[in-house]
C-alpha cells in the first residue's frame, strides 16, 4: 500500500524529491518514506522532513484553509503535529507538485507499514488520553473542506452496507484520516492532516476502531475511551461510514484479512449483512 505503484512513478516521485529539496537548499538523508500508492513521499533533512505530493495538473492549487497548511492556520497549537515551515509548489508536464517542509518528528509511528495493527501496541493510559483531548480540541477549530461528503455517504451504504443512507448527517471538525499509520506512539503526535475538515461525528472513533478489529482488545479499548461519541445515534452514523469506507477499500482489493471483521461489525451495527463487496461503484 505504502510504495510507488511502478518504477515509473517511483523514478518521477524521487526526482521532484531531489528537485525540490535543492531548490530548497535541504540536503535529505535517511531512508524514503512513501504514502499511499507513491502518491507521497517524504524523507528526512536533518531535523526537518521534506514531504513531497503530486496530483493531477488540472486539480493544481491549494484550497484555503484545507490541508497541511490550512491545518497549521486553523488547528489549534494543542493538538499535537508537525510544525510546517514553507511550501513550494510546481507544475511539470502533467503534474502538479506540491511540497511541504514540517518537523521531522522521531518518535516511533504506531503502524509505520500499514493502516490497521495486528499486535497490541501497549500504549498507556496517558497517550489514550492525550487522543481523546486532541481530537476534543480538534473540534472547536474551524473546519473548512467537508470529507467523506453526504454524496457518497448516499450511495456507499446502500451498495457497501446494505442499509438506507441516514436521512441526516451531525458533523464535527475531525481529522478525517484516524489510522494507526497516522498516530506516533508516546509522545503523541497526529500525522498527515490532508483530509481534516468537517466529518461525520463519530467517523475518527470509528475509523481507528475499524482499523483495530483484527486486536479484540484494541478495539474494545477505542470502544470504552470514545463511548460517550460512538455510543450515540450520530456517532452510531459516523462509524458506520468509516465502515463503509472500509469496505470499498476492500471492494478495491485491500484488507483481505480485515473483511471478515468488517463486515461482522457493520452486520452487527445495522442487523443487516452487507453485500459481498466485489467492486466499487463510487468514490470518495
Amino acid at each position: 500500500m505504502n510504495s510507488p505503484l511502478n518504477e515509473e512513478v517511483q523514478a518521477l516521485m524521487e526526482a521532484a524529491h531531489d528537485r525540490v529539496a535543492k531548490a530548497l537548499g535541504l540536503t535529505c538523508t535517511g531512508p524514503l518514506a512513501w504514502g499511499f500508492l507513491g502518491v507521497t513521499l517524504g524523507r528526512r533533512a536533518g531535523d526537518r522532513w521534506l514531504r513531497v505530493s503530486r496530483t493531477a495538473k488540472r486539480n493544481v492549487g491549494r484550497k484555503q484553509g484545507e490541508g497541511i497548511v490550512g491545518a497549521s492556520l486553523l488547528v489549534p497549537d494543542a493538538v499535537p503535529r508537525p510544525r510546517l515551515y514553507e511550501v513550494h509548489d510546481w507544475t511539470d508536464g502533467e503534474w502538479a507538485f506540491e511540497a511541504e517542509v514540517l518537523d521531522h518528528v522521531t518518535q516511533p509511528i504506531v503502524s509505520p507499514d500499514r493502516a490497521d495493527i495486528d499486535h497490541d501496541p501497549g500504549l498507556p493510559d496517558e497517550w489514550w488520553a492525550d487522543l481523546r483531548r486532541s481530537l476534543a480540541v480538534l473540534t472547536e477549530a474551524e473546519g473548512v473542506k467537508v470529507t467523506v461528503r453526504d454524496g457518497w455517504i448516499e450511495r456507499a451504504f446502500p451498495q457497501f452496507l446494505g442499509v438506507p443512507a441516514p436521512a441526516k448527517v451531525e458533523r464535527v471538525t475531525g481529522h478525517g484520516d484516524l489510522h494507526w499509520g497516522n498516530l506516533t506512539a508516546t509522545p503523541l503526535c497526529l500525522l498527515d492532516w490532508e483530509r481534516w475538515g468537517l466529518v461525520p461525528f463519530g467517523y475518527d472513533a470509528g475509523l481507528l476502531h475499524a482499523n483495530s478489529l483484527l486486536v479484540p482488545d484494541v478495539a474494545a479499548r477505542i470502544r470504552k475511551e470514545f463511548a460517550p461519541i460512538l455510543d450515540t445515534p450520530a456517532g452510531r452514523i459516523g462509524e458506520l461510514a468509516a465502515l463503509a469506507e472500509m469496505l470499498q477499500a476492500v471492494a478495491r482489493g485491500w484488507y483481505p484479512d480485515l473483511a471478515p471483521r468488517l463486515v461482522a461489525r457493520a452486520e452487527a451495527l445495522t442487523g443487516v449483512r452487507p453485500p459481498v463487496p466485489v467492486h466499487s461503484e463510487v468514490s470518495a
